[in-house]
């Protein structure tokens, strides 16, 4: 048996040596070679798509055979004509520009005259410097004559400059480096008027006629200082090959033995504070590295992909000449395909090629120099001193592609509606709906998109591989060629038909998005040999080991090493990692240093809160819990009263005080709210408005009325079943089995003058009159208007089968990433109302949230009370909820429940004052002990009415016996007055 066990372990020793000599021959061996094959994608116009109705590119059309006349015209911005809705400014003096700036409000508007001497097409640029704000790009829409010129100039994005705050690297008390805060940089930039989304490449051109006009500017978001406005034609770039025939006339020298290195990381500025350094531990070769600590050693990657976003790098070179331009690079993002950047050197595009520069996937990292080929690098004329470097996201020929296909979808889904509103989403499979009789264009319509689609599909599969790319483009295609071919199959493939739309929106964001991580520039003369990207097979044998052995050490869920201080707290967090890393940086320069309270955070699972406390190993502080766990875990002597601190009244001024109903029970509070979120209503303006002429509903009887009129063309209105969560997805409860009570009846309840419980919570307020009364009427809705019970209606409301849907207002995050092709086609309002007898219109909503809670295992209640309520602070979750934005973009935007921070997170004006019209109306909805079997039984009598059929008062009167049964039981558990 021993003699066994010596021969396996030396079989295992010969192997491992074997596998070294293996990994030590091929250690010398470089990265793969990988090729940019740029994509042709001129061939749509032969193809011919469809145009969004307004859009720039049936504008430019329009216009396509205007001349660009080489006349300039100069606004200066201190010659405006009329204000309107903002103070009116006062022109000052700004050092480096010839003109007087004025400063335009974050709402308001600002209108200039000027004469056109020849007509045409022109460029517009301003030159304009963003003003303190909330942090956002400022947006504004431009008119022309009091007309808006095209859809895309309703939204046109002004960047701020960014940049790291200190040079200097800062660590926490592990040793890992910390994320440089981001501090803005106030500079004059002069910025032509282009396409934010990058769907146009080129800036946008504006017809004038010969004569007078005005040009208006109207605020949307965020103020802005003005200089100038410039409305003329550049000249066209040279090609590099025009550039380089200058270089040998000028007879530029050209160095040798020159290599300057720049660090990614060390960005001199950026366009957004999302742009940030940050770890890379897969590569041994990136600078800096360490196999234990985290080193903020690249930057870019995913955050790096929307098209306008940019870095720049300031290069100091040692004498003028002729240098090449390298990039050390990390694109294993996109597959067979390259992302797309376009290059400036001080501000200009040195030639035509810049404009489109591809970064090739791979799955290493690879060292591109900048060129035609791998054997022609372009050379760049450097002359002695500083350069600004700028890389920016571009779309390049992804740009056509992406609007063709979003034009595509805009026109499916409108078919799929005209084809619907004969069918119904449930065909009858044995009918014949004679559909090609009925819309007659249906047919051509689908040959037209199945011949841009497959061409399309044609076009994005590249050389080096990346088919599946387009697999659900051919699906689509070969579909819709099949029902143009044979119509009569239309009605029984309409929902595969509409599943296949809604893929191929979401396969949009893979072509639209453009990642790339940077590690290193270099600039070199072309004598130089660059290092090799890539670490040596036998490096990273030897770093895997190091890491393996550093894993038994580190801990890596704990972000604080503070557990022997005299004053430490532990706090729990259980979000993700991202929100975790900025809030250990909040308390690091902010809550330790002012209060001398060191913190240890902790990110945990959301279900080990209870079970912890219960084992004595619980926290002093649990973050972004449930609006059922405070109130449930004080019943149970878990969680600290907080009305015993004397300034707790102070406190909760900084709420809504519906935001705090469900953590009070018998006059005590035991949280403080992180987060409060609440329906709106949404609805598509293209569908209700423009197509359907039909006015946005302000009460039910309004929304009774429009539900039949939609429902002829078998649309439907959508309404809320669970609360949502901050990205708009519905919320999972925490640690108790519960459900909270459906939002549309909690709304039709309180706007009626309902409430949830009465006598204190000892009993359950919906065998009252008017709860059974709203309880019909909300089933009614289900039962006489057939509304679909549960439904996805993020995605209904994209497609367009449900132009109004009431739900929870962090929808917007959700819609904003998820439908891009709807951008600008829908809006947000109040929820319908009841209308009093005195005219006025309730609109009471219930509320949901989050909530930070004190243990009361706590020994260090007064500490902990000091960081409850530094957290909840204006000025802390204005930064939580800028940087979580800056980090995780739109589709974070934080629902905070501090009001006076609401004001100050980066919303729209209009959508602002949407949200706070509504806030008036939130209610909270109370949480008493045996509560859970109100939402989980009002669900039940709900089901037994709308599915069953059964009778909607003695439904609701059958379960509303086990609720209070259920709640006296829970009062009696804790010795708390019940009812008898």
């Amino acid at each position: 048996m021993l003699h066994r066990k010596k021969i396996a372990f030396l079989l295992i020793v010969v192997i491992a040596l074997a596998a070294v000599v293996v990994l030590w021959i091929t250690s010398g061996r470089s990265s793969e070679t990988v090729i940019d094959y740029p994509i042709d994608s001129s061939g749509l116009l032969s193809v011919g798509t469809y145009q969004k109705k307004d859009g720039y590119q049936s504008y430019i059309n329009h216009y396509a055979k205007e001349e660009r006349p080489l006349e300039e015209i100069l606004i200066p911005a201190e010659s405006y004509t009329m204000v309107q809705g903002m103070d009116e400014p006062t022109p000052e003096a700004i050092q480096g520009l010839t003109q007087r700036a004025v400063r335009t409000g974050a709402d308001g508007a600002m209108e200039w005259q000027f004469h056109v001497k020849k007509a045409g097409l022109y460029q517009i640029d301003m030159t304009v410097s963003p003003a303190a704000g909330k942090d956002s790009d400022v947006e504004r829409e431009l008119r022309i004559d009091g007309e808006l010129p095209f859809t895309e100039a309703k939204s046109l994005m002004f960047q701020r400059i960014w940049k790291d705050e200190s040079t200097e690297v800062v660590r926490d008390a592990r040793g890992n480096d910390l994320t440089p805060k981001q501090m803005e940089e106030h500079l004059w930039q002069t910025i032509p008027l282009k396409d934010g989304a990058g769907y146009e490449p080129r800036p946008f051109l504006f017809y004038f006629s010969e004569g007078e006009h005005t040009l208006q500017l109207i605020s949307v978001k965020e103020p802005m200082d003005i200089a100038n406005i410039r409305i003329y034609n550049p000249l066209d770039l040279p090609t590099y090959e025009e550039v380089a025939k200058s270089y040998e006339s000028e007879n530029i020298p050209m160095p040798s033995d020159v290599m300057i290195k720049v660090q990614g990381e060390d960005a001199s500025l950026k366009s957004s504070p999302s742009l940030l350094p940050f770890y890379h531990r897969a590569s041994p070769a990136v600078e800096p590295y360490s196999v234990s600590k985290q080193r903020n050693n690249v930057i870019g990657g995913y955050a790096w992909r929307a098209p306008s976003q940019w870095l720049e790098w300031e290069i100091e070179v040692p004498e003028d000449g002729l240098y090449t331009l390298s990039m050390k690079y990390l694109q294993n993002f996109v597959t067979g395909s390259s992302t797309l950047r376009s290059l400036t050197i001080d501000g200009e595009q040195p030639f035509k090629e810049a404009e489109r520069i591809g970064f090739p996937f791979s799955t290493s990292w690879q060292m591109k120099t900048l060129g035609k080929d791998e054997h022609t690098p372009y050379l760049f004329h450097l002359t002695k001193g500083k350069h600004a470097v700028r890389l920016e996201v571009s779309l390049g020929e992804y740009a056509p592609i992406i609007r063709a296909v979003e034009s595509s979808i805009l026109e499916l889904n409108s078919m799929y509606r005209e084809i619907i509103s004969f069918t119904g989403t449930v065909p009858d499979t044995y009918r014949d709906y004679q559909l090609d009789q009925r819309i007659p264009e249906m047919t051509s319509v689908f040959q037209k998109h199945s011949e841009t689609l497959l061409q399309i599909g044609e076009m994005i599969q590249s050389p080096s591989g990346g088919k599946e790319r387009a697999a659900i483009l051919n699906t689509l295609a070969y579909q819709l060629q099949d029902m143009a071919a044979r119509p009569d199959t239309v009605p029984s493939r309409i929902e595969t038909f509409s599943t296949n739309v809604g893929a191929l929106g979401a396969w949009i964001p893979t072509l639209n998005e453009q990642p790339l991580t940077i590690d290193y520039l270099i600039v070199a003369s072309p004598d130089v040999k660059l290092p090799d990207p890539e670490a040596s097979q036998m490096r990273k044998l030897y770093t895997g080991v190091q890491q393996f052995a550093a894993s038994f050490v580190e801990k890596y869920d704990q972000f604080s090493l503070t557990e022997e201080e005299d004053k430490v707290i532990n706090v729990w967090v259980t979000t993700a990692r991202d929100q975790a890393l900025i809030l250990n940086r909040l308390i690091a320069d902010r809550f330790t240093p002012d209060t001398g309270i060191h913190v240890n955070l902790k990110l945990v699972p959301a279900g080990v809160l209870l079970p912890s406390t219960i084992a004595g190993k619980g926290p002093d502080v649990a973050l972004e819990v449930g609006n059922e766990l405070p109130v449930n875990y004080a019943t149970r002597n878990a969680v600290a009263d907080l009305t015993q601190f004397e300034d707790y009244e102070k406190v909760t001024e900084r709420f809504h005080p519906s935001a705090t109903v469900p953590y009070q029970f018998n006059d005590k509070a035991y949280a403080l709210p992180e987060t409060q979120t609440f329906p709106v209503m949404f609805y598509r303006k293209d569908i209700l408005v423009d197509e359907l002429n039909l006015e946005v509903p302000h009460t039910w009887d309004e929304l009774m009325a429009l539900i039949p009129k939609l429902q002829k063309r078998n649309l439907q209105v959508g309404l809320p079943e669970r609360p949502l969560n901050t990205m708009g997805n519905e919320t999972a409860n925490t640690d108790v089995v519960t459900l909270p009570p459906n939002p549309t009846y909690s709304m039709l309840l309180f706007q009626n003058g309902g409430s949830l419980y009465k006598d204190d919570g000892m009993e359950s307020g919906l065998d009252e009159e008017i709860a059974v009364q709203v309880f019909k009427k909300w089933t009614d809705l289900y039962v006489n208007y057939k509304l679909p019970i549960r439904s996805d209606i993020a995605n209904r409301f994209r497609t367009g089968e449900m132009p109004v849907v009431i739900s929870d207002y962090t929808l917007f995050n959700k819609l904003n990433v998820f439908a891009p092709e709807i951008k600008g086609l829908w809006e947000f309002t109040s929820v319908p109302g009841v209308k009093t007898a005195a005219g006025a219109i309730h609109k009471d909503v219930g509320s949901s949230g989050t909530a930070a809670i004190m243990m009361e295992s706590s020994e260090n209640k007064q500490e902990a009370w000091e960081f409850l309520k530094w957290w909840t602070t204006k000025e802390t979750q204005v930064a939580f909820g800028r940087e979580l934005e800056i980090r995780m973009g739109a589709s974070a935007r934080y629902p905070t429940a501090n009001l006076e921070a609401l004001d100050e997170l980066p919303w729209q004006t209009s959508d602002l004052n949407n949200l706070k019209e509504q806030f008036q109306w939130v209610r909270g909805i109370p949480e008493v002990p045996g509560g859970y079997f109100t939402g989980r039984h009002l669900d039940n009598a709900f089901r037994k009415v709308v599915v069953q059929g059964e009778d909607a008062r003695e439904s609701l009167d059958y379960y509303l016996r086990y609720i209070n049964e259920e709640i006296t039981l829970k009062r009696q558990e804790f010795n708390l007055p019940y009812k008898k």
